[in-house]
């Protein structure tokens, strides 16, 4: 592990008081660099130890300021606190102790009470306007919202992961302070925030790295992106283990999800960030650490995350839900029941087993709580990566919809919801930039060739259909508005089934166990989990069209919820309905010790 030493500097620019800042910028491929301020003023920054150029200047919070490289380009500060305008304007010197926080003594809250809301601030009109849809959210029974990148990438309109400023939070959105005052109000109403860093790629568009700092980078291995970020240099890890550090202490996020990382590769520079920030965020305070991890990879959720979307659950479902085995989906053709009873008994599908590539995927996973893994029917990813961005309420029968919703918030993995579930808002979420040019040209095409796997759209004029990313109108499109025949129902089942979690799920997460799942045809399964109260949590769920046989929960056992309304006295006669989910709470059957006894 590469380690810091005392020539290693903070990057960026740091107010040292209210009139001085001291400014730092690892540039190991560059002769020189200048400090540009306004007025045509510039300043020569000292050379250092390792590649680093610094100085401290009399520059207050407010100032603007660019870095010359060479005299041959400006650039902004990579560790910028804001810009001015767009990632090619100004950055600005920030305060970060400037915001005075009216709850102060908010220390989040435990991973096991998370419900949550994942949303796009820009879609949602900014920091301002999300900030007004807090109590809506809080007395629906949602317990944490999660931003989607926030980083500063070109243009107004982005999904946030094609960000290359990344300690600058989207000024088209709003201001700093704008933010604080977000976190601060969901803290008020006892709503956690998460946050969603990229830390596997910079976007294509305003990244100057490559000029001056060669070594973020490294050839020896690709992404989807290009050049693999190099984790081996102690500059390169500081630059996000300091950035993941600023969100959570200086903007007071809860948590971060943080993105792909399978494409890092590099699990010592994951184990390393969790350590540093498990160490500075210390407790009583709550600090949320979230994967999203193709690979699997349990042995990171053991002892330094949290928890994993658990992408295998979604997959499996979306497959029983809408029949669909296209691209990806493909991996979930066969046998998505018995691959959901795995997702719900062991947490993952794939634990070593084989894709349709011929690769092993992932590790074994059923030794981690229930709890380590979330579980969703829909997020950014699964609709917005879809060619015409649908949701599931308009791909699903409605019934086996409900009945997946069921599973979703009362079973004892983490839930989370894509914002327009509870509203059975039926608008696509689509995939939008704001490129221009040929990069814009590059990314309408890129974008409709994604979907040549696709059989729908094998046919090159097919493709044409699909909607240009950087058209306003597919932005414009992507807002989710409550369904006007179901958005009230829609609601009112989400109310009650959190309800139902909080009074009697929640309390009692902590040590709970699954104790397996059983497939009970197709679409159909009965899933048991071990609550840490020594209670049975037992959920019967049929999404598919037709009944299939199964017994009652034992007559001690409370119903705490039935869809459809007649779904228990159906179970009462043997039969599991279609488009059915009930859940009952019970006592746990012994089981027999090796010698005959019972425990």
């Amino acid at each position: 592990m590469p380690t810091r030493t005392l020539e290693t500097w903070h990057h960026g620019a740091v107010p040292l008081d209210a009139e001085r800042t001291r400014f730092a910028l690892w540039a190991p491929d560059a002769q020189h660099v200048s400090l540009e301020l306004e007025n045509a003023v510039s300043l020569p920054m000292l050379p250092r130890a390792n590649g680093w150029f610094m100085i401290v200047g009399r520059c207050p919070p407010g100032t603007r300021y660019r870095f010359n490289i060479d005299d041959e380009i400006h650039v902004p500060d990579p560790a910028s606190r804001a810009q001015e305008g767009d990632i090619d304007g100004p950055s600005l010197v920030v305060d970060p102790r400037a915001y005075r926080w009216r709850h102060p003594h908010w220390q989040g809250r435990p991973w096991h009470e998370a419900v949550i809301y994942e949303l796009h601030v820009g879609v949602l009109g900014g920091y301002r306007a999300v900030e007004e849809q807090l109590p809506r959210l809080a007395e629906l029974g949602i317990t944490a919202i999660e931003l989607m990148p926030l980083a500063e990438f070109p243009g107004e309109r982005n999904w946030g992961y094609d960000g290359v400023l990344p300690y600058a939070p989207e000024a088209s959105y709003g201001s700093p302070d704008d933010l604080k005052r977000l976190i601060d109000s969901a803290h008020g109403l006892g709503l956690a925030v998460i946050l969603d860093v990229v830390y596997n790629h910079f976007g294509p568009d305003g990244n100057y790295l490559h000029r001056y700092a060669k070594g973020f980078f490294t050839e020896d291995r690709h992404t989807p992106w290009g050049a693999a970020i190099d984790f081996r240099r102690r500059a390169v890890r500081d630059f996000f283990i300091d950035n993941a550090l600023m969100w959570l202490l200086e903007y007071r996020f809860d948590g971060l999800r943080l993105d792909a990382v399978h494409a890092i590769g590099d699990p010592d520079f994951l184990r390393e960030l969790a350590h540093r920030v498990r160490r500075q965020v210390a407790p009583p305070r709550q600090a949320w650490l979230i994967l999203e991890n193709e690979d699997n990879q349990a042995s990171l959720l053991q002892e330094h995350f949290d928890a994993q979307w658990n992408d295998d659950g979604h997959n499996a479902l979306h497959v029983l839900l809408t029949g669909e085995t296209d691209a990806y989906y493909a991996d979930f053709a066969q046998q998505p029941t018995e691959k959901l009873a795995r997702c719900l008994s062991q947490g993952f599908a794939y634990q070593g087993h084989v894709t349709r590539h011929g690769n092993a995927r992932g590790e074994p996973s059923g030794h981690l709580p229930p709890s380590t893994f979330v579980l969703f029917l829909q997020n950014h990813d699964q609709i917005g990566n879809r060619a015409f961005g649908e949701r599931l309420a308009s791909l699903a029968e409605p019934r086996a919809l409900r009945a997946a919703t069921v599973l979703l918030l009362l079973s004892p993995m983490i839930p989370l919801l894509f914002m327009g579930d509870e509203l059975a808002a039926t608008q696509p979420f689509l995939y939008f930039t704001s490129h221009h040019g040929e990069l814009a040209d590059a990314v309408r095409e890129g974008r409709r060739n994604e979907f040549a796997d696709f059989s729908a759209f094998a046919d090159p004029h097919e493709r044409e259909r699909i909607p240009d990313p950087n058209a306003p109108e597919t932005f414009l499109a992507s807002r989710p508005q409550a369904d006007p025949a179901e958005g009230e129902q829609t609601q009112a089942l989400y109310r009650r089934l959190l309800q139902l979690r909080s009074e009697h799920l929640v309390p009692h997460l902590p040590g709970a166990t699954a104790l397996g799942a059983e497939v009970l045809g197709e679409g159909a399964l009965c899933a048991r989990w071990r609550l840490g109260n020594g209670q049975e949590l037992r959920i019967d769920l049929n999404l598919g069209a037709r009944q299939v046989e199964q017994q009652q929960p034992p007559s001690t056992a409370q119903i705490l919820f039935e869809y459809p309304a007649q779904a228990f006295e159906l179970l009462r006669q043997g039969t599991l309905a279609p488009y059915s989910a009930l859940v009952s709470l019970g006592t746990v059957a012994p089981t027999p010790d090796l010698d005959g006894e019972h425990r």
